[in-house]
Parts: structure tokens; C-alpha cells; sequence
């Protein structure tokens, strides 16, 4: 048995995801020679999430077995290990994931971290790990991350940041006034918060906050209640399925509204839940978050190896694959880069392999090649540059995507990138922490 170039006569056989996915993506059989990696991530299985969990898992499934296991970092092949954390048990979930396993990466520690983070605080500080890349830590203050005593590093900006580029699209399109609809989720609360903050320092009237509960089987309520403000525009940071059932009931009481959404909208089940009927009834759907460079040999190297899955769940565009394939790859090289699974070396070197002086590479393997011929080197992923805050954040590029009318997605219009820097400088959290770096207490 092989993978990429380790040769054994053992083979160790691990479930990759829980048994619901196994007619879609089926087990990992991992072969090994070195001691493998245990990669644990935070999945979404039960819960409100519920319908992303086996996408969300492939997302992360995807470049550790067709990509980083065909020549993995230091010689040992990762195995992925997922742990459900429903609607509640993240924390519960992240032990497991460090005491049960043992894993060395634990993917997506997310909008549940301050439940638990000191016991993540602890662990850091007893054990140098495990590394912690995230795809759904938005909702973590800024300047928490990217640190040795907290190595968090995020896949796809701030949850704040995506509020802030909602009400950018608004006012681009010159709307005057908004109704701002969130559910009950941490996440969804600080994007809207940002929404909300965006939209009054751009000079836009908030008619109305609309906060509803979570997987409420109708929200003809919430929508008659936006049919009387008559708004220009509704921001919405919920669900898929919440999302569109509220657009359906907005179109069947008749209203012509821009519904400007999240990034979960990409997720098929949004348009699944949706239909496309209610597109062209609409003035237009869509969602602002950001879009994938695709110029460069990352793109080249990665569009047609994602697209040739047999059972993908998105085209290579979705905004979870490409920045969960980014991060993962730039993981696996700060990890060569470093020389060690050690959170004290591989935080310096994430920054490091995303940023010049360096010889810019697109892909792991010519990466990989040029960090063994003992270069350094500036990897410039699908995401973007590979550029870091000071606090783990990444650089994206901001845009809105619009739905055609026959359901699917529309070119991504670009969204005025310095301005949303500069508002979203001015409304974002953080928090407050004694001492000032970790292991401290900090309150948010």
C-alpha cells in the first residue's frame, strides 16, 4: 500500500466521518510507516447546521487525502477525525478531540471558543499544541489568534467583516434604508451587529432589527413585519433554510425586496430550501462575503482537481472549499517550514510561508519542493495572498455574489475593499484581555 511516496506492509483503517457519510464519501484507509497525525475537526452534524456537516467535512477531507497525503509534511500522513458539536457541545467536542484522539491539528474551533477557551489556554500551555486552524472562527475577536499560547489562524476573515460588506453592497446599490434579520447564533449576532454599525456610518437607515429564534418552521411573521417598513434592502445573517423560508414568505405575500445574505448561502442547500422560482420575483438575491483569485497557477492547480470529484457537493468556487483547501495547504507548509508539530514553531512560520521575502509558489507540491531545497517562500493560495493579521485573520477579497434566475450563481462584483477596511477598523471587537497575551483571561 502507498501513499505518495510511503511504502508499508500495515494498513490502518480510520473512519474519516461519522457513518452518515460514508455512501458519500465513504472511509480513509491510511497506510504508514511514520506515526500518523491526528487532524480532529469540529463538525457540523446535528444542530442548526446540520445539513452542511457532510460538505463541511469533504471541504477539509479534500486536501488532506488528494493533495497533503501524497507527500505529507515531515513524512506523516494525516487521518481525519471528526467530532459532531451540534448546537452546544463544541467545547465537549474540542476535548474529545485533544484527550480521546490525541490530534495534533483540531480544525475549526468556532463561535463557541469562549465556553472553553481555558481549557484550549491549559492545554496550549502544558502540551505546545495542537495546532489550531479554523474555517469557522469568525466570530473570535480579532486579536485573539496568532499567537504560541493561542494559535488559531482563520480561513475566512471576521464574521464582522462579512456584516461590514452587506451593508457595503447595500449602499453600492444605492439603497437609502434596511431591515437587518439575524437569528439567535452568536456568529450571525456579531454580523449583524456589524451590519447594523456599517450601515449607520455609511449614512444608511436602520428601520428595524428583526432577532427571531433559530429553526422555526415559518417566519411569515418576520416577513409581514418587513412588508410594512418596506425597506430597500434586508441584510439577513441566518441559516440556509431560515433564510430562504423567509424569502419564500416575503414572495408569496408579494414583496420585491434585495436580500443581501451570508456566506452559508453559497451552501446548496440554501437554493435547494429556496427554489428557483422566487429569484425572479425578487429585485436580487445574493450574498456578500469573497471570492476566489482565480489568475493565478493556485487556481489552475486546484479548480479542475476539485471539480473532478465524483460527488462533490459545490463547484470549486464555494467559498468553503477553496479557503478550507488554502488553509489546510498552508498548515501542512508552515508545519515543513517549522520542522515540528510544536504550536511555539509553527505559529512563526504560518506567517512565514504566506508572506515575502520568499519565492511566491501556488501549490503544495512545488512549495513543498522549494521549503526541502532549504528556500523560504511566500505561498499565494486560491483565498489570496496568504497574508496574516497580527491575530491569525487572512486577507480575502470582499465581494457580493448574485443568483441568476435559474438558481445558479452570478459573476462576483467586487466591493470597495479599502473602504471596508477602514469601516469595519471602526466597529470591530476586541477583547479585553489581562495580561495582554496568552495564557490570560479576556472578556468579549
Amino acid at each position: 500500500m502507498k501513499i505518495g511516496n510511503i511504502h508499508t506492509r500495515r494498513l490502518t483503517v480510520m473512519l474519516t466521518v461519522p457513518a452518515l457519510l460514508a455512501g458519500a464519501f465513504g472511509a480513509s484507509a491510511v497506510a504508514q510507516d511514520a506515526e500518523p497525525v491526528e487532524v480532529c475537526e469540529l463538525a457540523y452534524y446535528t444542530g442548526e447546521f446540520a445539513s452542511y456537516g457532510p460538505a463541511l467535512t469533504n471541504d477539509v477531507r479534500f486536501p488532506i487525502e488528494e493533495v497533503i497525503n501524497e507527500d505529507p509534511p515531515l513524512g506523516r500522513p494525516w487521518v481525519l477525525i471528526s467530532e459532531d458539536i451540534g448546537d452546544s457541545m463544541e467545547g465537549q467536542a474540542a476535548k474529545a478531540c485533544v484527550e480521546k484522539h490525541g490530534a495534533e491539528i483540531v480544525v475549526s474551533i468556532a463561535h463557541q471558543y469562549r465556553t472553553y477557551r481555558d481549557y484550549m489556554m491549559e492545554t496550549w500551555a502544558e502540551q505546545d499544541g495542537p495546532l489550531g486552524p479554523s474555517v469557522h472562527g469568525g466570530a473570535i475577536p480579532g486579536n485573539l489568534g496568532g499567537k504560541a499560547g493561542e494559535p488559531i489562524f482563520r480561513a475566512q476573515g471576521l464574521d464582522e467583516a462579512l456584516g461590514t460588506y452587506g451593508s457595503l453592497y447595500a449602499d453600492s446599490i444605492g439603497a437609502e434604508d434596511v431591515v437587518i434579520f439575524a437569528t439567535q447564533v452568536e456568529g450571525f449576532q456579531l454580523a449583524a451587529d456589524a451590519n447594523e454599525a456599517a450601515a449607520e456610518i455609511l449614512g444608511l437607515t436602520v428601520l428595524d432589527r428583526i432577532d427571531a429564534p433559530a429553526l422555526q418552521p415559518s417566519y411569515r411573521a418576520e416577513a409581514q413585519k418587513i412588508a410594512d417598513l418596506d425597506p430597500d434592502a434586508v441584510l439577513v445573517q441566518a441559516g440556509s433554510v431560515e433564510s430562504a423560508t423567509l424569502i419564500k414568505a416575503a414572495a408569496e405575500a408579494g414583496l420585491s425586496l434585495n436580500w443581501v445574505g451570508e456566506t452559508g448561502w453559497s451552501e446548496a442547500e440554501f437554493i435547494g430550501s429556496l427554489g428557483a422560482d422566487p429569484i425572479a420575483t425578487q429585485k436580487g438575491i445574493g450574498f456578500a462575503a469573497f471570492s476566489p483569485n482565480t489568475t493565478t497557477p493556485a487556481w489552475e492547480f486546484y479548480q479542475p482537481l476539485w471539480d473532478a470529484q465524483p460527488e462533490k457537493p459545490y463547484d470549486a468556487g464555494n467559498q468553503y472549499a477553496f479557503s478550507t483547501y488554502d488553509l489546510m495547504v498552508h498548515t501542512a507548509l508552515a508545519v515543513e517550514a517549522a520542522g515540528s508539530f510544536n504550536a511555539s514553531e509553527w505559529v512563526p512560520a504560518m506567517f512565514e510561508v504566506g508572506d515575502p521575502p520568499g519565492e511566491m509558489c501556488y501549490t503544495y507540491a512545488d512549495c513543498l519542493a522549494l521549503l526541502r531545497e532549504g528556500k523560504d517562500i511566500d505561498y499565494d493560495g486560491v483565498t489570496g495572498p496568504g497574508s496574516y493579521t497580527t491575530g491569525g485573520v487572512n486577507a480575502v477579497t470582499s465581494t457580493y455574489t448574485p443568483f441568476n434566475a435559474d438558481g445558479t450563481f452570478g459573476e462576483p462584483v467586487l466591493l470597495d475593499a479599502q473602504l471596508g477596511l477602514e469601516i469595519l477598523d471602526q466597529l470591530k471587537t476586541e477583547a479585553e484581555c489581562d495580561p495582554d497575551g496568552p495564557p490570560n483571561e479576556c472578556q468579549w
